[in-house]
């Protein structure tokens, strides 16, 4: 029971991460609240923490309003009688061309990527502050906060920016106690990533440039986030973890498509 006695909000917990980090932390002890804008999914999720025997506050909530966000906080301490842990997990994915691509598109991923990352920090950190007790809040950030996609600028840049912001409000929070970490995910199978890998070209694509060789699951999203909760990280803020199976290491020089003349070279060399 790492986690007994805390209390954390989880925004887009109607799935994918979200919902695999609420019921991680459930598990672990934790009083949760849950939000989300889809509430068919959000109460799936209720569901399942029930299942692990806690009693979940689930509340409809757009992560681009402040309000929603406000009144998150504001209930989750009112049900709970305080706040521990923010996680800012929301977020929307545009796979579209660059030169394609519209104001509309480019602007709903920065609300809700990044904007909705900085009211869940500043609203978390507010309320953290004044209960004195330090805290911890916890951004899903991205493996493409390190590299391009053709197909994602606007996502690629709002995860940018998380990692970013994550570093800054760490800083700002420090004198409160308050840890402030991010999480930035490699290719895991997903709500929001079902579609793209139900291409066979695509998911062979993603294997063979992973070293670990496969897909990673929500729950090692979760367990990394239930290591930043914990207070085996009371000495870390400022930080983005990539559970990404390896994938940023770049591994064009490994697996089934390393040249074989570079092994050849490799061996020459390894002779005395």
């Amino acid at each position: 029971m790492r986690l007994a006695g805390r209390v954390a909000t989880i925004t887009g917990a109607a799935g994918g991460f979200g919902r695999a980090i609420a019921l991680r932390f459930a598990e672990e002890g934790a009083a949760v609240a849950i939000a989300d804008i889809n509430e068919k999914g959000l109460q799936e999720t209720a569901r399942l923490v029930r299942e692990r025997g806690r009693e979940p506050l689930a509340l409809p909530c757009d992560v681009t309003q402040r309000a929603d966000i406000q009144r998150l906080v504001d209930e989750t301490v009112a049900r709970f009688g305080r706040l521990t842990t923010m996680v800012a997990n929301a977020g929307v994915v545009e796979l579209v061309p660059f030169l394609e691509m519209t104001d509309q598109e480019w602007s709903r991923t920065q609300a809700v990527n990044l904007t909705g990352v900085f009211l869940c920090d500043q609203i978390a950190g507010r309320q953290l502050a004044r209960q004195g007790e330090g805290g911890q809040i916890i951004n899903l950030s991205s493996q493409l906060a390190e590299v391009g996609a053709a197909l994602a600028a606007s996502y690629c840049a709002s995860k940018a920016a998380v990692k970013s912001l994550t570093k800054s409000v760490a800083l700002a929070l420090a004198e409160y106690g308050i840890r402030v970490n991010a999480i930035g995910p490699g290719p895991i199978q997903t709500d929001l990533t079902s579609g793209m890998f139900a291409e066979p070209e695509v998911l062979d694509h993603f294997r063979r440039h992973i070293p670990l060789g496969s897909l990673g699951d929500p729950l090692d999203v979760a367990n990394v986030a239930l290591f930043l909760a914990s207070d085996e990280t009371k000495w870390m803020t400022g930080e983005t973890i990539f559970p990404d199976g390896g994938y940023l290491l770049g591994n064009f020089d490994s697996g089934p498509d390393y040249p074989a003349a570079l092994l050849r070279a490799s061996a020459r060399l390894r002779r005395p």
